[in-house]
């Protein structure tokens, strides 16, 4: 999931069907099946991952999900980025390139950062503000454009803007020297700091040979790591870029040598191999254990090694409001009615994975207020009142729609769920099966979405500035690249939007965006599901690995290592 900027960078929920990773830590090699394992990672060895699926993107302006952007902080640097660290401490905004975070001018609408000494891409040439400014530039090319949308939104960005491959510098970013760079934006922003650690913010050579596609085929590193091979679909190895100088960075531990990635793998193939733990799995790392396979690491043994956290997101299923019958209002309160969310629960493995959600803010976000608009005590949905708003609605002999699901196993048993439970209120679910690793890219594509879609979303820092936005705000509908997958564009929920970014009183924010919640539900653009958590199983030689909230609650990958390098 993620994912977001307040929280998680953002960011639609990765985790949630691909991987689970973040690390860190630093004690004497216990584990603790809520915490992490713990240790200081020693220096050297390879580091594995088991995935199911490949990651969406290796070009920053294009990947947007908790999973990713994990992997991101490996081979990429940004002026800021997230902690390392369990709880606040890993979702804190610090300074990553630059060498403090940004001055901002009286009213949050200019800002300027500057960049450190001695920061090289993986060819030893320096990264100025110059590359800093090229890379959000042809971030902003609409054939790429589909990753973290905070770019195009905050920045002042003149009408027909394409890009730099299409209408060259971008005359409101200004560099005056080779360490100083200038944002001028369309609006205040106060949480600017954690809009310029967003991956399209990372920089590339404006003077390399760099295209729109380049970079997803052939990343050009300015983090610790380099990638030295990759088989899409495969296999993915990272080595160490000698020109990454641990003196400039704070957050990466960057303990082993290489990580190497493989993807492809089944759910229960993962759980397997993690739970008997042989061989150079002992060294690996995995997403979340299937609910299958929840009863078989309740072992000490096994939970030596357990990893559990709540990922700070929400699953939900986003009803597309500009399709016939779903631009109905009734329609849309009438299957958050009828959804029987209990069953949703239990497909998802139960209350060791996963609560229900009653609202769309998580509640690890600062500001969220509990309601529950549309829910029995049992949470197992109303049919019969269901069926009496359909008929209010103009569909007295019941309503068909299309949900998008990925070709996941746990999404698919939630999708399931989904359908067993509307059809007792009259309404038939098709499923629209679409592959794991495109699976954010088709869904967020206008011309390619169905009626409803299975999802998450991880807020990308933890307040509503981050959650609510980029889910329902009408400016934020985009053809390609779009999050706001309802299409909600609601004058009364834009205006108030509005509004709760001009208050400069953060606290006051905080609850107005808790508070817009229950009147953005009011008009039933999804049906929340549940607030997913992690349960991760990592091998015996693991080390400074934990269960980070800004990455969907998986394993940070910039301080986990191994106990033992050899």
């Amino acid at each position: 999931m993620k994912k977001g900027t307040v929280f998680l960078g953002l960011a639609l929920v990765g985790s949630l069907a691909l991987t689970g990773c973040t690390g860190g830590g630093g004690g004497g090699g216990s584990a603790s099946g809520s915490g992490g394992v713990s240790g200081a990672p020693a220096t050297g060895g390879t580091l594995r991952v088991l995935q199911n699926a490949d990651f969406s993107h290796l070009d920053p302006a294009q990947g947007f999900d908790g999973g990713v952007n994990n992997f991101y902080r490996l081979i990429y640097r940004t002026l800021t980025t997230q902690g390392a660290g369990e709880g606040d401490e890993g979702t804190e905004i610090v300074p990553d390139l630059a060498t403090a975070l940004g001055t901002p001018n009286e009213d949050n609408t200019v800002w300027t950062y500057t960049l450190k000494d001695d920061v090289y891409f993986e060819d030893g040439t320096p990264i100025t503000s110059r590359d800093v400014k090229f890379g959000v530039e042809r971030s902003l090319d609409p054939s790429i454009s589909i990753g973290s949308p905070y770019a195009k939104l905050v920045l002042d960005i003149p009408d027909g803007y394409e890009g730099f491959y299409a209408s060259g510098p971008l005359d409101t970013i200004e560099t005056p020297d080779d360490q100083t760079i200038v944002f001028h934006l369309n609006q205040p922003y106060a949480d600017f700091d954690a809009v310029v650690g967003q991956a399209p913010f990372t920089p590339f050579p404006v003077d390399g040979d760099v295209t729109t596609t380049s970079v997803d085929e052939q990343p050009i590193a300015s983090g610790p790591y380099r990638v030295t091979e990759y088989q899409r679909g495969s296999t993915l190895v990272l080595e160490r870029n000698e020109h990454w100088d641990p003196e400039t960075d704070e957050v990466r531990t960057a303990a082993p040598d290489s990580f190497e990635w493989t993807f492809g793998l089944d759910a229960a193939t993962i759980d397997e191999r993690m739970i008997a733990g042989q061989g150079d799995d002992a060294n690996a790392i995995a997403g979340s254990v299937s609910a299958a396979s929840i009863a078989r690491i309740q072992t000490p043994e096994i939970q030596e090694r357990t990893i559990a956290g709540l990922q700070g997101c929400t699953t939900y299923m986003g009803l597309n409001t500009t399709k016939p019958g779903m631009d109905n209002v009734l329609v849309r309160q009438a299957i958050n009615v009828a959804m029987d969310k209990e069953a949703v629960k239990d497909a998802t493995g139960g209350s060791q994975l996963a609560d229900i959600a009653t609202t769309i803010m998580p509640p690890t976000v600062v500001g969220r207020e509990e309601f529950d608009l549309y829910g029995t005590d049992e949470q197992t949905g109303d049919p019969e009142a269901a069926k009496e708003l359909l008929a209010e609605a103009g569909y007295p002999d019941g309503f068909e729609f299309t949900l998008d699901i990925r070709n996941q196993p746990k999404m698919q048993a939630q999708a399931e769920a989904v359908q067993q439970s509307l059809s007792k209120a009259g309404i038939t679910v098709d499923f629209n099966l679409i592959d794991t690793s495109t699976y954010y890219e088709v869904i967020g594509t206008l011309s390619q979405q169905h009626d409803a879609a299975i999802t998450g979303w991880c807020p990308d820092w933890p307040t509503g500035a981050t959650f609510l936005p980029p889910l329902f705000e009408g400016s934020q509908i985009f053809e390609k690249g779009n999050s706001n997958i309802a299409q909600l564009n609601d004058p009364a929920v834009n205006e108030r939007m509005a509004e709760i970014r001009l208050m400069a009183d953060v606290d006051e924010a905080n609850a107005a965006w808790g508070a817009l919640d229950e009147q953005i539900m009011e008009l039933a653009p999804q049906v929340p599901l549940l607030y997913e958590k992690t349960v991760m199983v990592v091998g015996d030689n693991i080390a400074g690995a934990y269960s980070h909230a800004g990455f969907s609650g998986g394993i940070d990958y910039v301080s986990v290592g191994l106990k033992d390098a050899e």
